[in-house]
């Protein structure tokens, strides 16, 4: 297994650190392109409750994820510019581009990743990040979550799995490294259709997967029915048991950028696991201590 640590030291000759970036887009299913309320996961922040505020210039953003980081890493660390929040690609081709370039331009940057839907890259969007990709390395992060169409349309997730197909083979065709997100324990969904998304990721061309378990938010759909008792979570050890069987169907030369997630502790619900970030790197630690 490739891990994303070994794979930056490898391309960079040193550690990477991500400086998350929010942007002033939303998303085609939160403005009613394709629907309303978001996925049933997604928080009010639009999963960048780590990142700063919109309003702020890209490179004020990229200093201040810096300074909160200055006490834990050495000062002559180089960062990813992580474009996290909403939709990236959701907005005007142009704006797009000039904040893509202000992160390449900043001294301390030396590769950007941009998260985003694969129903939101339209050819004028694909023609800034091939150029960008030009200049500095460009990862884009695709949310599949998952290929269960069934189980992406409860969730509200807006289009269907050969959207994100055919966006794989555009960005593949410009030499961008595509990044897929899955998630494991999505209501509905089996073991065996989980290794189906990680086999169809895969099939599609993905360079790296994140996988994460699916946590409950507060102020959320899944928020409401976990609340209810309607929907549940999984386990830590269920969930490293599903991450094992997912990483025997992966390629080696693709590159595992994560093994799992967790959530902003103010709005967190469940799994609480996922809040003691210590004891799940140690646990990761021990449990594939051979593949690390």
């Amino acid at each position: 297994m490739i891990t994303a640590d070994k794979y930056f030291k490898q391309r960079f000759g040193h550690k990477m650190y991500k400086a998350g970036i929010s942007l002033d887009v939303t998303c085609p299913n939160r403005d009613g392109k394709c629907g309303t309320g978001g996925c049933a996961f997604c928080s009010e922040g639009g999963s960048g409750e780590f990142a700063s505020s919109c309003k702020i210039p890209v490179h004020e953003q990229i200093d201040s994820a810096i300074g909160r980081l200055s006490s834990k890493v050495p000062s002559d660390t180089f960062y990813i510019a992580y474009f996290q929040s909403f939709t990236s690609t959701y907005c005007d081709a142009s704006y797009l581009r000039n904040a893509l370039n202000e992160a390449a331009d900043h001294p301390k940057v030396e590769a950007l990743s941009v998260a985003t839907r694969p129903d939101c890259l339209p050819p004028d969007i694909l023609e800034v990040l091939s150029d960008v990709n030009s200049r500095v390395p460009l990862y884009v992060e695709l949310g599949l979550q998952t290929s269960n169409d069934e189980v992406a349309e409860a969730f509200n997730r807006g289009y269907r799995t050969p959207v994100y197909d055919e966006a794989v083979r555009e960005l593949k065709k410009r030499g961008i490294n595509v990044i897929t997100h899955i998630i494991f324990g999505l209501p509905g969904e089996s073991v065996d259709s989980m290794m189906e998304s990680v086999r169809h990721a895969v099939n599609a061309g993905t360079d790296g997967l994140k996988f994460t378990c699916l946590y409950v938010l507060s102020n959320t759909r899944y928020g409401k029915l976990y609340e209810e008792g309607k929907i549940a979570v999984l386990m830590q050890e269920e969930y490293f048991d599903i991450v094992e069987q997912a990483l025997a169907l992966v390629p080696s030369e693709i590159v595992i950028h994560r093994l799992t997630g967790d959530g902003p502790k103010s709005l967190l619900l469940a799994p609480l696991w996922t809040k003691n970030k210590r004891q799940t790197v140690n646990y990761i630690n021990r449990r594939f201590r051979d593949l690390l």
